[in-house]
């Protein structure tokens, strides 16, 4: 079949398609979903223009909406320019609702928005010297506004400066600088969060010069330093809870929300079913580990491509078996009551600002971060520019400790002397027992199986691939009727390849 379908980045064949690990019947989907969401706001550029008016208390009419060519989409929001009348520029940031699952699990949208304003929030009070864009405000799809106090009218700002005081004078929780409050205006346009517009004045994002500049050692010197102060920063308070921060109704930051990271939406987004409630936290790293585990079972279980075939079903069952059963080797008990602390999951190239010389000017994206078990702080996967599932352990190793260096330097500087807690032990600790990996794979629906066999198992016992027994004697543990599973994935998968081959059929006969 020769026909190609365009997916979101790239086209695919059919072939092509049918191989992949993702769903890409689903994916197929969004490509029309982006044009009518676009369709949707650009429809709506007057009420845009009223909102961002209305959170900056500005005339509308000194607000200007950027053409559609200059809107910029990420993987998971769409972020659209305003001008003001003084040439300054915010960014109008919409989670994209095709990809965050909210058709799925309505009410994911604003979780997410509630969770990365939480995040902007909590960066600003606790660790303010990390650059990051000012947060204006955030809106809510039930219609509910948050404004920052310093656009808030003269009284208002007034009142809430009394009523800080007197919450403080009594011991109560003091609200953020996060106002709520309702409008008149539409809330049809969802939730969304507005934000600074980081332009080139700030710097420009590392992807653009990483690849030409990451063998220079001055640059990586400076850019590992500036990693290292902003994990520090952020590692250096803790919490005992696993979970994410969310702004309240009463604007309140409070971590009453589960860890929100890029995997659990990017699987309720595929229909996966997931037992990670909105309002659940984890008091144990355990528990947190178990709960990404479940995830993985349900996806091996709902996924309608998850498996090639019979043999493909049994080694998926047989790794997340295995990863239970070795789950005591890779984690610490002392640590498994926390303390836990902030984590930037999704710190990429892309979305890191720096200067000429790699100092970090700006983090531009604060989605995904979670309170976390201090094991699942690593150094960045991408140091050598591969895939998970590719890294090369001998090169990775190398840019590791020139960063461990630096990051070993930069803690000594804070003086912190309590070993169990010390982040650089921690995190050289995690490597030398092989929990980067097994943390990894937890972080990585299509790269788990990979990694569970090229680099956790061989640590205990090396599998002759030509040999089946393993497989034989360890793929019934991860489920009662296993056989029967094994063969209902296996029709699955046919039927998947089946309504696959329909949508390229169709398309083909709609260009005819």
């Amino acid at each position: 079949m020769p026909t190609t379908l365009p997916l979101l980045r790239e086209n695919v064949t059919y072939e092509e398609a049918r191989q992949r690990e993702i769903n890409t019947v689903h994916q197929l989907t969004y490509p029309k979903a982006q044009l009518e969401f676009y369709n949707f706001l650009y429809r709506r550029q007057i009420l845009i223009q009223k909102r961002v008016a209305h959170h900056l208390n500005v005339p509308s009419s000194t607000c200007q909406v950027a053409a559609p060519k200059d809107w910029m989409q990420g993987s998971f929001n769409l972020c659209i320019p305003v001008t003001l009348a003084d040439s300054k520029r915010v960014l109008i940031r919409f989670p994209l609702p095709y990809r965050v699952g909210d058709k799925v699990c309505p009410g994911n949208a604003d979780e997410k928005v509630r969770c990365e304003a939480a995040t902007y929030v909590w960066m600003q009070k606790e660790c303010p010297r990390i650059p990051i864009p000012r947060l204006y405000g955030f809106a809510l799809s039930s219609g509910q506004c948050f404004t920052a106090v310093t656009h808030r009218p003269l009284l208002t700002r007034l009142l809430r400066f009394l009523r800080h005081r007197f919450l403080s004078w009594f011991g109560r929780p003091v609200p953020s600088d996060l106002i709520p409050h309702h409008t008149s205006l539409s809330h049809e346009l969802g939730g969304y969060i507005l934000i600074e517009y980081v332009d080139q004045t700030r710097g420009k994002a590392l992807a653009d010069t990483w690849e030409t500049g990451r063998m220079n050692k001055e640059l990586r010197s400076n850019l590992f330093r500036s990693l290292s102060r902003i994990i520090l920063a952020m590692t250096r308070i803790h919490y005992h809870r696993v979970g994410s921060f969310i702004i309240d109704d009463q604007g309140l930051l409070r971590l009453e929300n589960r860890p929100l990271t890029l995997e659990i939406q990017d699987l309720e987004n595929d229909g996966i079913p997931l037992d990670i409630p909105r309002g659940r936290t984890f008091c144990t790293a355990d528990a947190y580990v178990d709960a990404l585990l479940s995830c993985h079972d349900s996806r091996l279980q709902h996924q309608p491509n998850a498996v090639n075939d019979a043999g493909d079903c049994v080694s998926q069952m047989c790794a997340l078996v295995l990863l239970r059963a070795l789950r005591p080797r890779f984690f610490d008990p002392k640590l498994n009551h926390g303390p836990f602390a902030p984590v930037l999951t999704d710190l990429n190239v892309h979305n890191i600002f720096v200067d000429d010389d790699w100092n970090v000017t700006c983090i531009i994206d604060l989605e995904w971060t979670a309170v976390l078990p201090l094991e699942f702080i690593r150094t960045p996967r991408w140091l050598t520019s591969q895939a998970v599932d590719e890294i090369d352990v001998d090169n990775y190793n190398v840019s590791r400790e020139e960063f461990m260096g630096i990051f070993e330097k930069e803690e000594g500087y804070l003086g912190r002397c309590d070993d169990n807690f010390r982040c650089s032990s921690i995190v050289n600790r995690t490597w030398t027992l092989g929990t980067f990996w097994y943390v990894l794979a937890l972080q990585s629906s299509t790269g788990l199986h990979t990694l569970l066999y090229d680099r956790i198992q061989p640590r205990f016992h090396k599998v002759d691939e030509d040999s089946t027994d393993f497989y034989i004697s360890t793929y019934q543990y991860w489920t009662e009727n296993a056989n029967a599973f094994i063969k209902k994935k296996v029709e699955d998968k046919i039927a998947y390849d089946e309504k696959l081959c329909e949508v390229f059929e169709m398309s083909l006969h709609d260009r005819f």
